[in-house]
């Protein structure tokens, strides 16, 4: 018997990925999301405490390495990591679905349907992630040459104050945007669909660019709620990621099951 993925498992969303769903969809996602986290909220709480505290060291050792001018950079990085750390809270719903008992060490350990082809997707992300921070600190210095990084406390003069501030701006949120839109693409069902189907990791990612491709004005709508809710927690301290990366993450597993 081969032990080759079976990629019929994804036909039907490539067949059926024209939805057609409003965009106020979105909302509902985000409902059931909220939903979930409240059943056994101690689990999703303390899922989003871990992420929290690990997010929290990284910035604190951005900062004891002198590495604070890839903050923002990594930041935004995390939005493309993000579908990939949430793989507990999918097994969470996953679970809640099925009427079977959940738990923090299953969340923790959790077993892809697709074993390891999951975690290769990761690989895929983190390198997209290393890649985009990469691009910034090398947009920096095509607009600053190398005038060293003025800190957080003078970063918002020299940017909004300045013509070579505001063209780095326009250059940098245009390079961006294209990397989180691509990102958001591959990402947003892949991982689900990995830790639920038997599947590859090239046909999930392929699969999730067509699904958001097909379900652009629902997925646009998506897309400003995660960005909105991670603004928020990133100007909490990210303290609001306790609870807006829990939610975030039940409510993309709906999404998932929403499109097949």
């Amino acid at each position: 018997m081969s032990d080759a993925p079976d990629t019929s498992l994804s036909r039907p969303y490539i067949e059926r990925n024209r939805r057609n769903l409003p965009a106020n969809t979105a909302l509902i996602w985000l409902k059931d999301g909220w939903r979930d986290f409240t059943i056994q909220p101690a689990l999703s709480l303390a899922y989003g405490v871990g992420v929290f505290a690990v997010s929290l060291a990284i910035v604190w050792t951005l900062f004891a390495l002198g590495m604070d001018y890839i903050l923002f950079p990594a930041l935004a990085g995390f939005m493309v990591v993000g579908p990939l750390i949430a793989i507990g809270l999918y097994e969470k719903c996953r679970a809640i679905a099925a009427d079977q008992p959940a738990s923090l060490l299953r969340m923790i350990f959790v077993k892809a349907n697709s074993g390891a082809q999951v975690w290769f997707t990761g690989a895929i992300l983190c390198l997209l992630m290393l890649v985009w921070m990469r691009a910034a600190v090398l947009i920096y210095a095509l607009f600053f040459g190398l005038t060293p990084f003025p800190g957080l406390d003078h970063v918002a003069s020299m940017l909004f104050t300045t013509a070579t501030g505001w063209a780095m701006l326009l250059v940098g949120s245009v390079v961006g945007g294209v990397f989180a839109a691509f990102a958001f693409a591959v990402s947003t069902f892949s991982v689900p669909m990995l830790l639920d189907e038997k599947t590859d990791a090239f046909t999930a990612m392929g699969t999730s660019i067509s699904l958001v491709w097909s379900n652009l004005p629902v997925m646009i709508a998506w897309g400003l709620i995660v960005l909105a809710l991670f603004l928020v927690s990133v100007a909490t301290g990210l303290l609001g990621l306790i609870v807006a990366f829990p939610v975030l993450g039940h409510a993309t597993w709906h999404a998932y099951k929403a499109m097949r």
